[in-house]
């Protein structure tokens, strides 16, 4: 085990993960002069006779919420937020509650019901403060007519299993709901709205973080049937779930929120923290290191295992010839993998990522390779990633554990643990999507 290449690449994972912070995010883009808020240089006057109202939803709402209050203090009137478990902070004026993730519980819609009654009250001149992050669409659930809670959960989770990326998710959630594809921003109308937004999507589309409660949506009742019939779940989502998108597609439900609809007027929307933001962290913290770095994506996208498999010929590429950049090398990239369920393990796409990667390094040395969840949580373990290297092979050999079969049952996260390659964190507080870094101090 290299223990000084896995130490460094962990310290880089850290600082990038500060610099995301929501407080710290929040901080860079939001300022207070006298009656004005500032917002990446736009000025919202604060409300003289009307409310300053603050609703969000997320993993990093409460934080951001926290820091928001840090900035405005007593000129909040009220306002509420709704976060995931373990992610509550204190708060003095806004609200936290803590709901179901990543499938929807009813928690959420309590809290999504409430956040509805209070941004309707809303009137021409309140100013409603809207925070947005990763892990909003299962956090704020509100079906649309016809349709019941257990109706998105079991269709929620059906999306998570089927290998559908993020965006294709979204298209499917925001025609089952009320809040999703710009219908938040309807109902606060005619107040003005300020979203602040922690993306965790790749390429930082504004409609499908947390699917677009303030923007317009492009997607369609068709696109969202398209998504359920290509990953081949169609027949098993709710019969409520078929009845609403057919009504769609034959015009008899309104669409979502378009671009032209006169409410966006009156919204305004700054993303405020993103996966490129902690690429460029971790590059700079690897450069103090003695590392030749480069950023390859902030979008990456792919199956799991064959991203995986990417990252081992990589490092192997490093190594023998070191192309792209001369060891000691550190290639970052960000974005968000998918995990076709096959098998019946336990695991994350970060954690099988690695597993995947862990076996084209195998016997490797001077090579090391960190993927993790910025949330801290990498699907349903408690395990934020995983951080393999050369002899991670081994380890799970010595331990009674085949990768190979654990890699095609889906159990990263029992075949990282028997080698001591798991990642836990706990919840961080934050939430932009997943960090891989790959360290080689060798080559050729």
């Amino acid at each position: 085990m290299d223990k000084g290449l896995r130490d460094e690449l962990w310290g880089i994972a850290r600082q990038a993960l500060a610099a995301v912070a929501p407080d710290e995010c929040i901080r860079r883009h939001v300022s207070l002069e006298g009656e004005k808020l500032l917002v990446n240089g736009s000025a919202f006057q604060l409300p003289r006779k009307g409310r300053l109202l603050v609703v969000g939803f997320g993993k990093a709402s409460a934080r951001m919420a926290a820091a928001l209050e840090g900035i405005l203090g007593g000129r909040v009137d009220c306002g509420l937020v709704v976060t995931a478990e373990g992610y509550k902070v204190p708060t003095d004026r806004v609200e936290v509650v803590e709901a179901g993730h990543p499938v929807p519980d009813s928690r959420g819609l309590a809290a999504a019901k409430r956040i509805v009654k209070l941004v309707s009250q809303a009137e021409e001149g309140d100013l409603v403060v809207v925070l947005i992050s990763g892990g909003g669409s299962a956090l704020l659930t509100l079906p649309a007519e016809g349709l019941s809670l257990q109706d998105l959960m079991h269709t929620n989770k059906l999306l998570l299993e089927s290998g559908a990326k993020i965006q294709e998710m979204n298209a499917v959630r925001k025609h089952l709901s009320c809040l999703k594809g710009g219908g938040l921003l309807r109902l606060a109308h005619p107040a003005q709205v300020v979203s602040l937004i922690l993306s965790d999507v790749p390429g930082d589309p504004l409609d499908s973080i947390a699917s677009g409660p303030t923007v317009p949506d492009p997607t369609t009742f068709r696109d969202a049937a398209r998504v359920l019939r290509r990953y081949g779940i169609w027949e098993e989502v709710p019969e409520g779930v078929r009845a609403r998108i057919e009504a769609g597609l034959r015009g008899e439900v309104p669409e979502t929120l378009k671009p032209h609809d006169p409410v966006f007027a009156r919204g305004h929307n700054v993303i405020v923290g993103s996966g490129r933001v902690a690429t460029e962290a971790a590059l700079e913290a690897g450069t103090r290191l003695g590392f030749r770095g480069l950023i390859l994506t902030t979008t990456l996208e792919g199956e799991a295992r064959e991203v995986g498999k990417f990252f081992s010929a990589l490092a192997r590429e490093l190594v023998r010839f070191g192309r792209p950049v001369a060891p000691p090398a550190l290639l970052v990239a960000a974005g968000e993998t998918t995990v076709t369920v096959r098998g019946k393990g336990k695991g994350g796409r970060n954690q099988e990522l690695v597993l995947s990667a862990a076996l084209g390094i195998e016997g490797l040395p001077g090579v090391a390779l960190l993927s993790l969840g910025t949330d801290g949580r990498d699907g349903p373990t408690d395990a934020a990633g995983g951080l393999v290297d050369g002899g991670t092979v081994a380890r799970m050999r010595a331990a009674g554990v085949e990768p190979e079969a654990a890699l095609a049952e889906n159990d990263s996260y029992h075949a990282l643990r028997a080698a001591g390659d798991l990642l836990i964190t706990g919840p961080t507080g934050t939430n932009v999507a997943d960090l891989v870094l790959l360290g080689v101090k060798e080559g050729g």
